[in-house]
């Protein structure tokens, strides 16, 4: 039965002129990286087997290479209709050699440890387990892959369009003949996100085809490109500035840069930027700006919407830990949903790489008398304890050097409440805090900056820390406690039947020492009787009542203790709440699950963009003060209240992605401008739709925004692809504090809905804000 075509055999010129295109398409891309006969490029051009590991019965040989955009990699697959057999180094996370990850723990013996590594994505794309034929290989493979990440990463937004703009180019060129056709132009077209009509199409191709020949070549696809990426906002701004014979001169960037950039500078400042960022050398050494470097300028990472200055960690972090928000997650052990899906080491590897500071461990009796973490009553999967602190261990600090909160939902018996603290204690060795910092009895929380590289435990605890420090201090036995079942109580009924006695392990209360879990009665209750590492949890629901009835009160019991709130267990589909209204009440460990792409997690994003991404926030001054009168939702008069207006023009979007992979599918896009805070702030206002262009669309609306309590507000900025028959399809985003904006022209970067970076996606805007009347 003949069931599938073979294409037909090329003749050995055309091979030949195909290879010969193949490597000239190589050799600029490799010239674009500046990386000519680097060795390590070449070992991945030329490629090599690997064995590839899905579990203990499945290891198979797969040809992996890097194809000619320097940028994918192609893998044979043996299934008959597999079409995407590739993945692109902007999707790698990171590179592990050894047996780093879950999979080749559990699926190989320890002597191939050498040989193992595995490649990280950054979606929820499965990790890719590898094993070499050699170490020697396996660290060829990683060092060459680490190069090329690290090479394109660091190419600038320019670079990474040109790179972008050629392997389409390559694509499009069907035949490989080096010349576009008018159809091949079209698919180009459609390749990079443009849906033009046929008429269109001819006009431009007609004006780009000054041979008459029918086709594109050489200087005529220079042109086409040229026309293509020309930007008319970036004309109108230079020819305002350009006042030099044509050319902005170092008198006239100081002037766009007062102006309009509203940015403090000097003209050596001018000499410094016209040196770095001009790409044409004769004007460079004229002291001049053409408009190419002043677009290289305005894409470079500095000059971006966010203030540099707020990419380090430029706040006070000396102050008591419950003055900070805290980047917090829920069921972190879970990659998906809290019903049947899988449990994993690696969910607690990605959240501390996003630097979340304070992570959920629910233990569980294991086999074997070694506990297990799992959602207990589900199908979801179980892992080990023990490996679980093997991998805080390791990554705890990678992105922040500031604490880590494990806030223990403990099911187990005494036994193995023993085993934990076992495991706690000779794995995390001296990272973990088992005893208050300093001398005698704390009177207040340690700062963040006290709390460096240290691992504090949250949990039950059998007494007071007080009685640690009293002579009679006996060895108490296990004894009961009450423990609430946080992730499942579906209403106050229910959560009474469910609280039950549990018997707690002396080694395992011991090591409570800031963060000590009580159940909270009231506000007055806790200012009467609860000292100040006494701390409760609250469910969404409660909270946000709360929140919104008694927000002053919430805020004083957050300036002397931390609150921790987590999302109602009627969440099977582990979705989230939004954390706005508990950060107005000043709650600190607003816990949200990770593992879910939302925009309640872009918001998350947002607000611990800042601070070098420490996952530490110091909240206002008015939060912090034990007399505040602060209120969210009444905003009566104080300090808080430092009224501005917020002008924002939307003016043009460069290469968005398509939303599906469809060669017909193009976005139709529209931007959406929100603000987030108290609730007098709260607004959203929206573009119209530009209709079959997702590659440079133009827009040139403003906005305007009231913004009364600054310190608290974001800005969120969203692209969606509009369908007027069903809701928008997500594009891109980017959420920041209001106080982070950079004024004047901006770029704006895109992130995904997993909160990576679109390589070359942006949108271009202008931002006002001044005082209001």
């Amino acid at each position: 039965m003949k069931c599938l075509q073979r294409q037909p055999e090329m003749s050995r010129s055309q091979e030949l002129q195909r290879n010969a295109q193949s490597q000239k398409v190589v050799n600029m891309n490799v010239k674009l990286l500046g990386m000519e006969g680097d060795p390590d490029l070449q070992f991945l051009l030329q490629g090599g087997d690997l064995l590839k590991v899905r579990s203990s019965s499945w290891k198979k040989t797969r040809y992996y290479r890097l194809q000619e955009d320097c940028k994918t990699m192609w893998h044979e697959s043996k299934k008959t209709f597999r079409t995407k057999q590739t993945f692109s180094l902007d999707d790698i996370s990171a590179l592990r050699m050894g047996r780093q990850s879950e999979g080749l723990r559990k699926n190989t013996e320890e002597q191939v440890d050498g040989r193992c590594f595995s490649i990280i994505f950054k979606s929820r794309r499965k990790n890719l387990d590898l094993i070499a034929s050699s170490e020697e290989e396996a660290k060829q493979w990683v060092n060459s892959l680490q190069k090329m990440v690290s090479s394109i990463n660091n190419l600038s937004s320019q670079q990474k369009a040109e790179h972008w703009i050629i392997s389409c180019l390559a694509k499009a060129d069907k035949n490989k003949d080096e010349k576009l056709s008018l159809s091949e132009m079209k698919n180009f077209l459609r390749l990079i996100n443009i849906e033009v009509d046929d008429e269109y199409a001819e006009i431009v191709f007609k004006k780009c085809d000054t041979s008459n020949s029918g086709y594109l070549s050489g200087k005529e696809i220079e042109h086409f490109y040229d026309l293509l990426t020309h930007r008319e906002e970036i004309d109108v701004i230079y020819g305002e500035y350009a006042k030099t014979t044509g050319f902005m001169s170092p008198d006239n960037l100081v002037e766009f840069l007062m102006k309009e950039q509203r940015e403090k500078t000097t003209l050596a400042d001018a000499h410094k930027i016209i040196e770095k960022h001009e790409p044409d050398e004769k004007a460079k050494e004229k002291k001049l700006l053409t408009k190419d470097g002043l677009l290289m300028y305005l894409h470079h990472q500095d000059t971006l919407v966010l203030n540099p200055d707020h990419k380090d960690v430029y706040q006070d972090m000396s102050h008591p830990l419950n003055h900070y928000f805290i980047s917090s997650s829920h069921n972190t052990y879970l990659m998906e949903d809290q019903l049947k899906g899988p449990s994993s080491t690696e969910a607690y590897v990605r959240a501390l790489l996003k630097s979340c500071r304070c992570v959920e461990l629910d233990c569980w009796d294991g086999s074997d008398d070694e506990p297990v973490i799992y959602h207990g009553y589900t199908l979801t999967s179980k892992i080990l304890f023990k490996d679980v602190i093997k991998a805080i261990k390791e990554y705890a600090f990678k992105t922040s050097d500031y604490p880590v909160i494990l806030s223990l939902e403990n099911h187990c018996s005494v036994e193995q409440q023993e085993v934990m603290a076992r495991h706690m204690s000779s794995i995390l060795g001296s990272a973990l805090v088992t005893s208050p910092l300093g001398e005698g009895m704390p009177t207040d929380f340690p700062s963040p900056e006290d709390l460096k590289g240290k691992i504090l435990i949250k949990g039950k605890r059998l007494n007071k820390l007080e009685a640690s420090f009293a002579a009679e201090a006996a060895a108490a036995d296990a004894t009961d406690v009450t423990e609430e079942e946080e992730s499942n109580d579906e209403d106050e009924q229910k959560e009474e039947e469910k609280k039950k006695k549990l018997k707690l392990a002396k080694e395992l209360s011991d090591m409570v020492i800031y963060c000590k879990s009580v159940h909270f009665h009231s506000f007055e209750d806790a200012r009467k009787n609860q000292s100040f590492y006494e701390m409760s949890s609250f469910k969404e629901g409660k909270a946000e009542n709360l929140a919104e009835e008694s927000a002053n009160a919430y805020i004083h019991h957050n300036v002397d203790k931390l609150s921790r709130i987590y999302p109602a267990g009627t969440r099977t589909d582990s979705s989230n709440y939004n954390p706005v209204p508990l950060w107005n009440a000043g709650c600190q460990i607003v816990a949200l699950n990770f593992q879910t792409s939302c925009m309640d997690m872009d918001v998350n994003q947002g607000r611990f963009l800042i601070n070098g991404k420490s996952g530490y926030i110091l909240k206002p001054a008015y939060m912090r003060d034990t007399a505040t009168e602060f209120d969210p939702i009444t905003l009566t008069r104080g300090d808080w209240l430092k009224h501005k207006t917020l002008h924002v023009m939307v003016i043009s979007a460069q290469q968005l992605p398509k939303v599906n992979n469809k060669k017909s599918s193009i976005v139709d896009p529209v931007v959406k401008v929100e603000v987030y805070g108290v609730p007098a702030d709260v607004a959203e206002k929206e573009t119209k739709n530009i209709e079959n262009n997702g590659f440079n669309p133009t827009w040139n609306e403003s906005f305007q925004f009231d913004v009364y309590v600054p310190e608290l507000a974001l800005v969120r900025f969203v692209v969606e692809d509009y369908d007027s028959t069903s809701d928008n399809e997500f594009v891109g985003q980017y959420t920041l504090p209001f106080n982070s904006l950079k004024l004047g022209y901006r770029h704006v970067p895109l992130l995904n809905k997993n909160g990576d970076l679109l390589p070359s996606a942006g949108l271009f805007v202008h931002i006002m804000v001044v005082d209001a009347e």
